[in-house]
């Protein structure tokens, strides 16, 4: 009768931990689809905020200074060029994030200049960088939360040692500097 009762406990923990494990490894995926997704709204983002500091450099009425015209089309482009380099597979991970980050500081410095000079800026193109900017913050935000909370489940001793996560690579936060903003003007 006793070896009976303790089958009967092994049983219920077996059950116990495999709901446990199933539980986790489904959460895991939906949080690493989180990232992914929350990725991909960012990446938008970040193009939208380029192709803006783009337009605004190459309109000749969005009202920039001669002086800053270049560097920020050169920016724009700088940050557009390593999304392109991206896509046709021709950096690794590592560099693509070093690369990318420091091309969105640029671009956020550019902004960050233009916001000195915003009186000069035609309310249209100050509205749409002020916009492009703000997106980004947004995305940036939901993207490193989402990170955030894959790392640390992931990081829990149980789905380490029992490698719930599979070979996924362990999602990276991405800091850029996003404190520039544009004062809209009316």
């Amino acid at each position: 009768m006793l070896s009976v009762g303790w089958l009967f406990l092994a049983v219920g923990v077996a059950i116990l931990l495999a709901m446990w494990v199933t539980f986790t490894v489904t959460r895991l995926d939906r949080l690493h689809a989180r990232v992914d997704g929350a990725w991909a709204a960012l990446d938008a983002q970040l193009v939208r905020r380029a192709a803006a500091l783009q337009h605004v450099a190459e309109s000749p009425d969005s009202g920039a200074p001669d002086r800053l015209r270049e560097p920020c089309d050169s920016a724009a482009k700088q940050a557009l060029s390593v999304e392109d380099a991206k896509r046709n597979a021709s950096v690794d991970v590592d560099e693509y994030r070093f690369r990318r980050q420091a091309a969105e500081n640029t671009v956020g410095r550019m902004i960050g200049e233009l916001a000195d000079v915003a009186v000069m800026l035609h309310p249209v193109a100050a509205a749409e960088l002020q916009e492009g900017a703000a997106r980004v913050r947004v995305a940036r935000r939901f993207y490193n939360d989402a990170v955030r909370d894959t790392r640390a489940l992931r990081s829990r001793r149980m789905p380490r040692l029992l490698h719930l996560a599979g070979r996924r690579a362990m999602p990276q936060f991405f800091d850029i500097d996003d404190t520039g903003t544009i004062p809209i003007s009316t």
